[in-house]
């Protein structure tokens, strides 16, 4: 361990967290957003902490990856992490939450449909012009109201959209906490072109506003609205602006189908993460597993069938771990199995056979 490590590093995960929160960010990732002292995010409780936690806690970590990751704290850049599919870079994100206790992940999964405002917030236009419609036939020349059993209209009567809006992932990472979040971001290589370049105003700003809001400043300058954590725990905003106080600790993942531009490539720390080679395997496995392959000729044995395999098409360290797993429960444990149960325990992702 390295005295500077914060991820892995020495002490209690309570102690490592006050480091970094009380760590000075470089003058240009200072940002001044100012927390609604009625909000709390989630903490380390509850089934979304509990699937984190499970997640990461087994994840194996080797000192390259160390280093990076805390890099990535210090500098308070995004974590851009490159590798083929199954080699644990969306865990890594787990592995940070738990090992700091920064509570539950935010998870915001990229597809060749996603845009910017997906991650940033939602907005139900639809649904708030359906209501109106309704609540005009309720009241025939009434102004459209967002009464009726949600969130209350501002105080001064002005109208509201407070119910249609909710904080996307990437929004609810930004809010202003003295503690950082942490966002997955995952597989944005599937995205569209544009959006790596739309994430670096994002990045840059550490903050976005939000139009629907914004128009409405005069009537409405606060507005509580719910997030990606629990749509019923609101938050408000001021001005319509989310501008965060603490930079987020973004984990960007890529399973290299696409190269980025070089703006976005310079704003973030890259790491890229080989396939694990027998000794990590054997760390793994016992981490996750409770076994140590080097007392089980069985199991040793398996992790060299993976390793073979490997060598034809691409797997995934989880197809070693489902083997392992079903050999403990004494699946496919005949003699006259073996090949049969190696092609379908660890059939290949890539490659002539996949």
């Amino acid at each position: 361990m390295k005295d500077w490590w914060l991820y892995q590093g020495t002490g209690e995960a309570a102690e490592r967290r006050a480091r970094l929160e009380a760590g000075p960010p470089p003058p240009w990732r200072d940002f001044k957003g100012v927390p609604d002292p009625g909000y709390t995010a989630p903490g380390c409780e509850g089934p979304a902490w509990e699937r984190t936690w499970r997640r990461g806690e087994g994840y194996v970590p080797d000192e390259l990856e160390k280093d990076v990751v805390n890099t990535a704290l210090h500098l308070r850049r995004p974590l851009l992490i490159t590798g083929k599919p199954g080699v644990g870079k969306s865990t890594l994100a787990s592995s940070i939450a738990a090992d700091l206790g920064l509570g539950p992940v935010l998870h915001w999964p990229v597809t060749s449909r996603t845009v910017l405002r997906d991650g940033l917030y939602l907005y139900d236009a639809i649904g708030r012009l359906q209501e109106a419609g309704l609540e005009q036939l309720r009241t025939p020349g009434a102004e459209p109201s967002a009464a009726h059993g949600h969130l209350p209209a501002p105080a001064d009567g002005g109208p509201s959209i407070a119910r249609y809006l909710r904080l996307g992932p990437l929004g609810t990472a930004l809010l202003p906490q003295d503690r950082p979040r942490v966002l997955l971001v995952d597989e944005i290589d599937k995205s569209d072109i544009d959006l790596p370049g739309d994430l670096l105003t994002a990045f840059e700003d550490g903050g976005f506003v939000i139009p629907e809001l914004a128009r409405l400043v005069k009537e409405a300058p606060t507005v509580a609205i719910g997030t990606d954590d629990d749509t019923e725990q609101v938050v408000r905003i001021s001005q319509g602006r989310v501008q965060c106080r603490y930079f987020p600790i973004v984990v960007l993942t890529s399973n290299g189908e696409r190269d980025f531009p070089p703006a976005f490539l310079r704003r973030c720390v890259r790491l890229h993460l080989d396939p694990p080679g027998p000794d990590k395997l054997a760390r793994i496995v016992r981490g996750r597993l409770g076994v140590d392959i080097e007392n089980s000729d069985e199991y040793r044995d398996l992790v060299q069938s993976f390793l073979e395999r490997a060598e034809d098409g691409d797997l995934a360290t989880d197809q070693l771990l489902n083997a392992i797993q079903l050999r403990l429960a004494g699946a496919w444990s005949a003699p006259g199995d073996r090949e049969r149960f190696l092609a379908t325990v660890m059939h290949h992702l890539t490659g002539p056979s996949a």
